[in-house]
């Protein structure tokens, strides 16, 4: 039986480059069973402490059993204004209420992809300190500078030099979760 991985884009927007750099990041793992997720098949409120006095929503339930399935976690994450995107944060927010260690501990390949030339790297940085409370086991990480200068849709990263650099991260991830089994 194949393991899993589970990627998704830390954003919300439709058009989701995040999303976009995180399927591309799926292709390079033939050898296993791969899920592109979309946050908006898992909409909830706001968080607030008395909305969740309430009812927790079942999509919170939802997300945190695709977290649960899978094996290996690749998250891109989308920044606005130098931070999180909302959309994620409020995700995350409502399944950290559930489970604290909402991230399972997964072998996770942390990405990040911005239209600038940081490549959303204030978002990787803080995932990098944060999940790791949340059980994140982050194996590697990779930023995409000026996503829409270095990526086309049909064939990914065309920089050869960002190409051979994300090439190396992936199989840095996947020697990694040799040495983990």
């Amino acid at each position: 039986m194949k393991k899993k991985i589970i990627g998704f884009g830390a954003s919300i927007s439709t058009t989701s480059i995040n999303k976009a750099f995180a399927a591309y990041a799926l292709g390079f793992f033939p050898e296993y069973e791969v899920e592109l997720v979309d946050l908006n098949d898992f909409e909830v409120p706001v968080f607030s402490v008395d909305c969740e006095k309430e009812n927790c929503p079942q999509a919170v339930r939802d997300f945190l059993d695709k977290l649960k399935s899978a094996d290996i976690l690749v998250c891109s994450m989308a920044e606005h204004n130098r931070n999180w995107t909302v959309g994620f944060k409020n995700l995350f927010d409502w399944c950290s209420r559930l489970d604290l260690k909402l991230l399972q501990h997964k072998p996770m390949l942390l990405l990040s992809t911005s239209p600038g030339g940081y490549g959303g790297q204030n978002s990787l940085n803080i995932a990098k300190t944060i999940f790791p409370a949340f059980g994140g086991n982050i194996l590697t990480t990779f930023a995409l500078p000026k996503f829409h200068e270095n990526f086309d849709p049909t064939q990914g990263i065309r920089e050869e030099t960002l190409l051979a650099a994300f090439k190396k991260q992936v199989e840095d991830f996947k020697n990694q979760l040799i040495k983990e089994n």
